[in-house]
């Protein structure tokens, strides 16, 4: 950020934007700090000067506590964009309805066992929800924690340290194991061709790839029965159409559901476009990845923080 990118935003005119390259080149942009820190970051020092108001519109990065999202809201007065406002009344609004509410359910699957886990644990030590479909690898691990041996999947998720979330899954599956559905049988991957099988003929020396249709039928029949419904992350390998089954098939039927939606994450928002599912027939689409998940576990969000403490002054 030299002299000529601070006289470029000296000659700006009246409705003119100036747009710059990326924050993340910068030494010390993606450092955890808190926002007094952040204030003398190169990017801070260097823009507020020139800056009357700060404006944050960056939900998907407001779980990150770095120079460009907290440190700007010490040195000017600052405010939340119309997509972080709309992120945090929507969220705040389905879950609000999910409390109160006696019919309600979240599919949760992907690839990511410790955010989901940490997910299901909030949301179920607040009584929010009823019912947690789990799928992909953390309904995996909740097969393994019940007590299924799985056999080469088993063993490559202790080969992707996932089964390191072990202890915490059995764990909520002794407290809250009335609410948690788990796969009923599985989708394997056989020369490169979907066969499904129940999970009591585990183990299989074949890779789950997808839930099976008797599961996929079961939370159906959970998601039509609920007032309100939440999705994030894919049953399976959506990415091959013989895998994608059961993702394709729950998130039209949310799609098609009079409840209050909500579905979320980067793999399931590609999920939607492979699958030419309209976004305008959800509730709520999160584009937040990470700041979604923060969010649905009940942990703080920096950005949104940051704001509320510039608000006082």
């Amino acid at each position: 950020i030299g002299e000529v990118v601070k006289e470029k935003i000296r000659s700006l005119e009246s409705g003119e934007i100036l747009l710059l390259d990326n924050v993340r080149f910068l030494e010390d942009e993606a450092v955890d700090k808190k926002p007094e820190e952040h204030k003398n970051s190169s990017l801070v020092r260097n823009l507020s000067p020139l800056s009357d108001v700060f404006v944050n519109d960056a939900f998907s990065a407001a779980h990150r506590s770095h120079a460009s999202i907290v440190g700007f809201t010490t040195q000017l007065p600052s405010y939340a964009g119309r997509v972080i406002e709309r992120e945090v009344e929507q969220l705040k609004g389905i879950l609000t309805t999910m409390e109160i509410s006696e019919h309600d359910s979240f599919v949760l699957g992907g690839a990511k066992p410790r955010d989901t886990l940490d997910i299901i644990d909030f949301m179920l030590e607040r009584g929010v929800l009823e019912r947690i479909l789990v799928s992909g690898v953390v309904g995996e691990l909740f097969l393994i924690a019940e007590g299924y041996k799985l056999g080469s999947t088993e063993d490559f998720l202790r080969k992707k340290n996932y089964t390191e979330s072990l202890p915490q899954t059995e764990e909520l599956l002794k407290k809250y194991g009335e609410k948690i559905e788990i796969p009923l049988d599985v989708a394997i991957e056989t020369s490169g061709k979907r066969a499904e099988i129940s999970v009591e003929d585990l183990p299989s020396d074949f890779i789950i790839s997808d839930i099976g249709r008797r599961t996929i039928e079961r939370y159906v029949e959970v998601i039509n029965e609920s007032v309100t419904i939440g999705f994030k992350g894919p049953t399976g390998k959506y990415e091959k159409e013989e895998f994608g089954v059961g993702t394709r098939v729950i998130l039209r039927t949310i799609a098609n559901s009079k409840a209050k939606t909500l579905v979320g994450g980067g793999h399931t928002l590609a999920a939607l476009d492979k699958f030419n599912i309209d976004r305008d027939k959800f509730t709520h689409v999160s584009l937040g990845g990470g700041a979604l998940i923060k969010y649905l576990s009940g942990k703080p969000m920096p950005a949104i923080e940051a704001l509320k403490e510039a608000a006082k002054k």
